[in-house]
C-alpha cells in the first residue's frame, strides 16, 4: 500500500503532466500543416492528446488501482511508438535518423516515468528500439526505390549505440530510485513502527508507574528522571544515570484526617511452613488480591504487603469525609472473607484488624525499590493497635469512633491489657460489632454448616489453594501484557519483517490495518508538505543533507562515463573529419581521473578461491605492480564519498567535458540530447547544479543551433529539399532546425522534473531518517526510563520476564532457593529522633534524614563489589536485602555452594559499609544513630504478589529468623545466627558467641555477634 502511494506521489503525479506538456510540444508543428495533406497526422496527435488528459484525469483522481496503472502505462507507451511512426512516415522524405531523439525519449521515460518493473520496462525498450532500427532497415533498403547510401549502416548502427545509451541509463535510473524507494518505504515503516513502539513504551511506563505509586508522586518523579536523561547527550552517560539514579529528592506529602488500617492473618506462618512455593505464592496474590478488591470498593488505598500484613490508607491523594467508615468496613469485609475461607477449608485462620484515624506523611524514599509508603505516629498507633486487637475483630481507637459518628455499635476493646505501648499511652480502644454477625446468629439454626470432612484428608495448604483459586485474582503486571498491535522486528538484509501480533477478532485486525494506513497516509502528506514549504520558504535545503555520505557516487560517474563513450562511439560512426576525431581522442583523458579515483580495491576477505576470481576489475587488481605505490587512491575514493567540497569538482568536470564533446558534431544532434541527459545522472546530486547544467547546456546548443551554426542547419535542410523530386514542402516534423531545438526543449523538460523528482524523492528520505534519529533517541530514552522503573520494583532477572517482546508473565512468578542469605538493618534511635511540631514541619524534616539515610544506603548497590545484594524493601527505618536471588534456583553443586558462601561475605562486608555510612551521616548531621543488623540464611520463596499494586518479596523461616536476629540484635552488631557465624568463620570472618537469646516463635537460639574492623568501618564512612 505504502509503495503504491510512494509511487502515486513521486511518480504519477510528475509523468503524467511532463506528458501533456510533451504532447504540446509535439502538436505544435501540426499546427503549420495542412490538415488535407496531413490528415493522419493530425489525427493521431489529437486522438494521443486525448488519450494524455484521460490518463491525467483518472489518476488524479486515484481511481486506479497497480494494476490498472500499469494498463494504462501500456497504454500512454503504445500512443508514443504510434505517434512515433506517425512522425517517421509523415513527410515526403524518409531519413535513417529520423525520429531517433523522439525514440530515445520513448525509452528513457518507459524506465523513468511509466509504472512498470523491470523486466516490461526492458522489454518495452527492446521492441521500441528495435522496431525503429528494422523498420527504418527495412524502408531504406528492400522498400527503397532509390540505391542505399554508403553510409546507412555507420548511421544504424549509430541509432542503436544511442538507443542502447538510454536503455542502460534509464534502467541504471530506475535501479537507484527504486532502491531509494524502497529504502524510504523501509524508512517510514521504521519511523512508523518507532512511533507506535513509542506509545506502546509510553502506555507501559505510565501502566507501570500507576502500579505502584500514586499519580501526583508518580508523575513528579518521571518528569525529575526524564530531565536528567535529556539533560544528558552521551548514551554511556545516560545509562550510568540511570543505572545509580543518584539524586535525593524527597517525594514526600503530609495529609490530615485519614484512617489507617493493618491487617494480619493469623495463623498463617504455620500454614506457609507447609506450603510448595507455588501453593504459598497462589494463597497469597489470592488473599491480597481479594484485599485489593475490597480496598478499591471501600475507597482505601493499598500501601504496602509485609509478609502477611497488609496495611492500607483511606483518605489518600483525595480527603474524604468518611474514611474512618471506609476503613472499618474494610476491616469487617476483610474477617468475613477470611472467615469464609476458613468455614470452606477447615483450616484454622482468621484476620486482626486495627484502625486509627489521624495525620500521615505519605510519599516515597531512597533510590532503589520505590514503594509508597506512610509514616507518622498516627501509623505507628495504627500498627499497635492490629497487634493489640483480637482475632476476628477490627480494634478502633477513640479518634476513629468519633469519625464513625454512630455508623457502627462498638464495644470495649481493652487493648492496654494485650499490648504494652497501647498501656503506656493510655489508649482507649473499642471493638466493632459486625452487623451481620446479628443476621448470622438468627441464620445459623437454620442454615445447614458446610461440609469440610470431605476434604480434610489432604493437606490444608491443598484445600486453601484450590479454594482461593476460585477466586480469580487478577495476576500481577496483567495490564502490561495489552500490547497487541504493531511490532516491527529487526531490518534483516535490507527487508523490514513486518509483524502484527495476536488479535483478538477479525474486526480488531481491520481496525489496526486501517490505523496503520491512516498512519502511513498522515507520514507521507506531512513530509511531502515538509518538502513543499522547504522549497518555497528555504530554496537551500539544510547543510547537513548536502553534507551527507554519498557511496553511490561512483556508480554515478560510472553511468556519466558509459555516455561520454556512447557520444565518442557515434561521433565516430558519423565523423568523417581526422581532426574532429584526434579531438575526441584528447578528450579521453579528462574523463580518465574521475574513474581511477573511484573504484578502490575491495578488501577480499574470502579465503575461496573462487572469491578473487569474482571479485571486479579494479585498476589496482589489473595492474598491480604500477598501482601498488598509489596509496592515494583509497584516500582520495574516501574522501569523494564523504566531502562534497571533492564531489563537487569532479561533478562538474564530467558534467563539462560531456557537454562540449557533444557539440563537435552537430550533425548528431542526439549527442547533445545525450549530453542532457548526462547532466541528471548524478541523481543525489544538488538539483540546483542540475538546474545550472542543464540550463547552461541548452542554452548553448540553442544559440549554436540558431546563430552560430544556422547556416549549417540551413544548408542541410536545402539538400534534403533538394532531394524531393516533387514540389512539395519538407514539413516541419521533417526541418532539422526546429525540430532540434523542440528535442532539446522536450529533454530539458524532462530532465528537469526528473531531477526535481529525484530530489523531492531524496529529501523525503533525509527527513524520514532525521525523524527516525529523533524518535529513536526519544525511544532509547524512554526504553532506559522504563527499566529504571521496573528494576525499582523488581529484580533485573525478574523485570525480563514482565517486559520486552519475550516476556511470560502469563503464570504467576515465583521461585524457590536453596541457600540465600538474608539481611536486615536498621536504625533503632530514628524512632525516638523522629518528632511531629512546627519546627521540623510535622516531622517532614525528619523524613528528609532518613531519606539521605537510606539512599546513601542503596549507591553502595552500584558498585560492582555488592551486584549480588537485592534490596527487598524498607519498612520504616528498617532496610532489608538479600543475597543469592540471581542464581540458579534449585540446583546445588560444590562450585554453587562455594558461590552461596561468598555471597554470605559479600553480604556481611555490604553490613559493614552500611555502619560505615551511618558514620559519615552522623558526622555530617551531628547525630548519632547506630545500626543493628541480624543475617541468616537458608532456603527462601521469591515471588511477585498483587493485582494492582505488583510486590516482590520472598517468605520463608530464614527470613523469620533473620527478622528475630535484627530485632533481638545490639546497636553498631551484626548478629548471626549459628549456622551463618560457622560459615563466615570459614571464609576468615572471626564471630563472637552471645549466647542463648528467646526468639519469638523459635525458643532460645544460639546467636554470634560478627567481629568487624572499627577502621574499615571508619573509611568507608569517610569515602
Amino acid at each position: 500500500l505504502l509503495w503504491s502511494l510512494l509511487q502515486n506521489y513521486v511518480l504519477h503525479g510528475y509523468n503524467v503532466n511532463s506528458m501533456i506538456v510533451i504532447q504540446c510540444a509535439l502538436c505544435s508543428p501540426s499546427l503549420f500543416q495542412s490538415a488535407e495533406e496531413h490528415c493522419a497526422f493530425v489525427s493521431v496527435v489529437s486522438c494521443s492528446l486525448c488519450v494524455f488528459l484521460a490518463v491525467f484525469v483518472l489518476v488524479c483522481t486515484e481511481t486506479l488501482t497497480q494494476r490498472w496503472r500499469r494498463l494504462l502505462g501500456l497504454v500512454v507507451w503504445a500512443t508514443h511508438l504510434t505517434m512515433g511512426f506517425t512522425f517517421i512516415f509523415s513527410g515526403p522524405l524518409i531519413l535513417p535518423w529520423d525520429q531517433v531523439p523522439f525514440f530515445l525519449f520513448i525509452i528513457f521515460t518507459v524506465y523513468t516515468m511509466l509504472p512498470f518493473q523491470m523486466c516490461y520496462a526492458v522489454v518495452l525498450s527492446v521492441i521500441s528500439s528495435l522496431s525503429h532500427i528494422m523498420v527504418l532497415t527495412l524502408r531504406l533498403t528492400v522498400f527503397n526505390t532509390q540505391d542505399p547510401s554508403p553510409f546507412l549502416a555507420n548511421q544504424l548502427l549509430s541509432n542503436a549505440v544511442v538507443f542502447l545509451c538510454g536503455s542502460v541509463v534509464g534502467a541504471f535510473h530506475k535501479v537507484l530510485m527504486e532502491r531509494a524507494l524502497r529504502q524510504t518505504f523501509q524508512d517510514t515503516l521504521r519511523c512508523l513502527g518507532i512511533r507506535m513502539k513509542l506509545e506502546i513504551e509510553k502506555r507501559q511506563q505510565e501502566n507501570l508507574l500507576q502500579s505502584v505509586l500514586p499519580v501526583y508522586i508518580s508523575m513528579k518523579m518521571k518528569l525529575a528522571i526524564m530531565e536528567r536523561l535529556q539533560d544528558c547527550k552521551d548514551k554511556e552517560e545516560q545509562q550510568r544515570l540511570v543505572k545509580d539514579n543518584n539524586f535525593h529528592s524527597l517525594y514526600v506529602k503530609r495529609h490530615e484526617n485519614v484512617s489507617i488500617l493493618y491487617a494480619d492473618i493469623v495463623g498463617f506462618t504455620r500454614l506457609a511452613s507447609d506450603c510448595s512455593p507455588k501453593e504459598l505464592v497462589i494463597m497469597l496474590n489470592e488473599l491480597f488480591g481479594k484485599f485489593d478488591q475490597i480496598a478499591k470498593e471501600n475507597e482505601c488505598m493499598r500501601i504496602k504487603i509485609l509478609g502477611d500484613c497488609y496495611y492500607c490508607v483511606s483518605g489518600l491523594p483525595v480527603s474524604l469525609p468518611m474514611h474512618a467508615k471506609n476503613c472499618v468496613k474494610m476491616g469487617l469485609d476483610m474477617c468475613e472473607a477470611i472467615k469464609r475461607v476458613r468455614e470452606a477449608t477447615g483450616v484454622d485462620i482468621n484476620m486482626r484488624v486495627g484502625v486509627h484515624s489521624g495525620n500521615v506523611l505519605c510519599g516515597v524514599i531512597g533510590l532503589r525499590k520505590w514503594q509508597f509508603d506512610v509514616w507518622s505516629h498516627d501509623v505507628t498507633l495504627a500498627n499497635y493497635m492490629e497487634s493489640g486487637g483480637l482475632p476476628g475483630r477490627v480494634h478502633i481507637t477513640d479518634a476513629t469512633l468519633k469519625h464513625l459518628n454512630k455508623a457502627y455499635e462498638v464495644e470495649e476493646g481493652n487493648g492496654g491489657l494485650r499490648d504494652a505501648y497501647l498501656k503506656e499511652l493510655n489508649i482507649q480502644t473499642y471493638l466493632v460489632i459486625d452487623p451481620r454477625s446479628k443476621n448470622q446468629a438468627l441464620n445459623s439454626h437454620s442454615m445447614p454448616k458446610p461440609r469440610v470432612n470431605d476434604g480434610l484428608k489432604m493437606r490444608a495448604s491443598v484445600r486453601m489453594t484450590r479454594y482461593l483459586e476460585s477466586w480469580g485474582a487478577v495476576k500481577p503486571f496483567a495490564h502490561l501484557q495489552s500490547r497487541e498491535g504493531y511490532t516491527q522486528d529487526t531490518v534483516v538484509n535490507g527487508k523490514s519483517r513486518c509483524k502484527v501480533r495476536f488479535y483478538r477478532n477479525k474486526s480488531q485486525k481491520s481496525k489496526f490495518d486501517e490505523e496503520l494506513h491512516n498512519e502511513m497516509t498522515t507520514t507521507i502528506d506531512e513530509l511531502s508538505s515538509n518538502i513543499c514549504e522547504r522549497f518555497k520558504h528555504d530554496f537551500f535545503f539544510p547543510p547537513q543533507y548536502r553534507a551527507i555520505d554519498l557511496p553511490m557516487f561512483k556508480h554515478y560517474i560510472g553511468c556519466a562515463t558509459f555516455i561520454f563513450f556512447c557520444i565518442f562511439v557515434v561521433q565516430m560512426f558519423v565523423t568523417k573529419d581526422a581532426a574532429v576525431l584526434v579531438s575526441h581522442t584528447l578528450s579521453l583523458p579528462c574523463i580518465s581521473p574521475p574513474i581511477y579515483t573511484l573504484i578502490p580495491s575491495p578488501p577480499i576477505h574470502s579465503s575461496s578461491p573462487m572469491a578473487g576470481c569474482l571479485a571486479p576489475p579494479t585498476p589496482q587488481r589489473l595492474f598491480p605492480e604500477k598501482l601498488s605505490s598509489c596509496q592515494w587512491l583509497p584516500a582520495v575514493s574516501d574522501a569523494v564519498v564523504k566531502r562534497p567540497c571533492v564531489r563537487l569538482p569532479l561533478v562538474t568536470i564530467t558534467t563539462a567535458v560531456i557537454i562540449i564533446l557533444a557539440v563537435f558534431n552537430l550533425y548528431s544532434v542526439f549527442s547533445c540530447i545525450l549530453a542532457l541527459i548526462a547532466c541528471g545522472v548524478f541523481l543525489r546530486g544538488s538539483f540546483e547544479l542540475n538546474v545550472v547544467f542543464l540550463t547552461l547546456a541548452s542554452t548553448a546548443y540553442y544559440i549554436i543551433i540558431l546563430s552560430a551554426k544556422a547556416g549549417l542547419f540551413s544548408c542541410y535542410g536545402q539538400m534534403l529539399y533538394n532531394q524531393l523530386n516533387e514540389n512539395r514542402a519538407l514539413g516541419l516534423v521533417k526541418h532539422p532546425e526546429v525540430m532540434s531545438c523542440i528535442y532539446i526543449t522536450l529533454f530539458l523538460v524532462t530532465m528537469l522534473i526528473i531531477s526535481q523528482q529525484n530530489e523531492s524523492c531524496f529529501r523525503q528520505d533525509f527527513l524520514l531518517k532525521n525523524k527516525n534519529r529523533t524518535e529513536q533517541d526519544e525511544i532509547e530514552t524512554r526504553e532506559n526510563l522504563n527499566r529504571l522503573l521496573l528494576e525499582n520494583v523488581l529484580p533485573a532477572h525478574v523485570a525480563a520476564l514482565f517486559v520486552g517482546e519475550n516476556k511470560k508473565n502469563e503464570d504467576l512468578y515465583y521461585k524457590s532457593y536453596d541457600c540465600v542469605c538474608v539481611m536486615f538493618a536498621s536504625v533503632p534511635d530514628f524512632k525516638e529522633f523522629y518528632t511531629e511540631c512546627d519546627i521540623n514541619k510535622e516531622g517532614l524534616e525528619c523524613l528528609r534524614l532518613l531519606n539521605e539515610i537510606i539512599a546513601d544506603f542503596d549507591e553502595l548497590l552500584s558498585k560492582p563489589k555488592f551486584s549480588g545484594v537485592e534490596k527487598i524493601k524498607t519498612i520504616g527505618s528498617t532496610y532489608m536485602a538479600a543475597a543469592g536471588l540471581s542464581g540458579t534456583p534449585g540446583q546445588e553443586n560444590n562450585q554453587d555452594r562455594d558461590r552461596q558462601q561468598a555471597q554470605m561475605g559479600n553480604m556481611v562486608e555490604f553490613a559493614i559499609a552500611l555502619i560505615g555510612k551511618l558514620d559519615g551521616i552522623n558526622r555530617h548531621s551531628f547525630n548519632s544513630f547506630r545500626l543493628r543488623v541480624g543475617i541468616n540464611h537458608g532456603p527462601v520463596i521469591a515471588g511477585v504478589i498483587g493485582a494492582r499494586k505488583p510486590q516482590y518479596d520472598i517468605w520463608g523461616n530464614t527470613v523469620n529468623v533473620a527478622s528475630r536476629m535484627e530485632s533481638t540484635g545490639e546497636l553498631g552488631k551484626i548478629q548471626v545466627t549459628e549456622e551463618t557465624s560457622d560459615v563466615l568463620q570459614k571464609l576468615g570472618y572471626p564471630c563472637e558467641c552471645r549466647g542463648l537469646i528467646n526468639v519469638k516463635g523459635k525458643g532460645e537460639l544460639t546467636t554470634f555477634f560478627v567481629c568487624t574492623d572499627m577502621s574499615k568501618q571508619q573509611g568507608l564512612g569517610l569515602s
